[in-house]
């Protein structure tokens, strides 16, 4: 799993924010901001952006790569730091620049904000419902195309974690590739010997499928819709040979009861695909 402080100063983490914003600019401008073009191109002003809602912010280098790319000029001001809890009618950061580049650069950056925001929100709730238990939470790669290593980041600034970043960093085998190999023992062989030293997963359905990921030493098992007794006969079983990940089937409700088991992980897909964007404003002041 990725540890936050490494992931969120990472170099790949950096190229895809200046990606992620020359694509967006370039889809919403186009060939030029008509609109913006009847502000006189002398014009200076100064803006505010607000929360209309309590939150948890994330997403400050897209915001300021927004307005860095499109007019350099533009001073922002930043009042409060990624992970920061705010509650409603916050004032979160201020500008002043070119008018013209104020208005035109405003859709996309507060759109990195609110769905950045959003996800960071829904983490920090539900990484509130099992504290205390020393489960960590963890996302899954059920991300808005173009978008995974930023919301993987907004991940970790409401208190959860990153379950693999693609399909390059980790093995995760599932019952297909099970079938595939031709066994588990098999696939888990085939992993250790095509890349040896990336960490090693396993899904598992039943505690049979169990006790033969642990004879193969899996690094990880995956435990598939497992009922809260089952769960608790894994972790007896397993004592420590291997991590242990509950999935499927993990709501608000069941989240608490699940994370007392015992298991080393919880991966819940909604902490990303579902995630709802905050409510945000941006007001020239001047």
């Amino acid at each position: 799993m990725s540890s936050s402080p490494e992931f969120q100063t990472s170099q790949a983490l950096q190229e895809a924010i200046t990606l992620n914003v020359r694509n967006a600019l370039a889809e919403d401008i186009g060939t030029g901001d008509i609109t913006a073009g009847l502000i006189p191109p002398s014009a200076i002003a100064s803006a505010r952006v607000i929360s209309r809602e309590a939150a948890v912010i994330c997403g400050r280098d897209w915001v300021n790569e927004v307005f860095q790319q499109v007019d350099p000029r533009i001073e922002v001001e930043w009042l409060v730091s990624d992970g920061e809890q705010v509650n409603a009618d916050k004032t979160l950061f201020n500008l002043h620049g070119p008018a013209r580049s104020l208005l035109t650069a405003e859709r996309c950056a507060l759109n990195f904000l609110q769905l950045l925001s959003g996800t960071a929100t829904t983490c920090r709730h539900y990484a509130d419902l099992v504290e205390g238990t020393g489960v960590r939470l963890l996302d899954t790669r059920k991300t808005i195309p173009g978008l995974r290593l930023a919301q993987k980041y907004a991940v970790t600034c409401g208190g959860c974690h990153n379950h693999r970043i693609g399909l390059y960093d980790a093995f995760l085998i599932k019952e297909n590739h099970i079938t595939a190999c031709g066994g588990i023992a098999q696939a888990i062989g085939a992993a250790r010997q095509q890349a040896p030293g990336k960490p090693v997963e396993v899904e598992v359905e039943s505690l049979m499928e169990l006790e033969q990921a642990l004879a193969g030493s899996a690094d990880i098992i995956m435990l598939d819709n497992f009922t809260l007794p089952d769960l608790r006969q894994a972790v007896t079983i397993t004592v420590g040979q291997a991590k242990l990940e509950a999935s499927g089937g993990v709501t608000e409700t069941t989240l608490r009861a699940i994370a007392e088991t015992g298991v080393d992980y919880i991966s819940i897909g909604v902490l990303t695909k579902d995630c709802r964007a905050v409510d945000l404003s941006m007001r020239i002041t001047g």
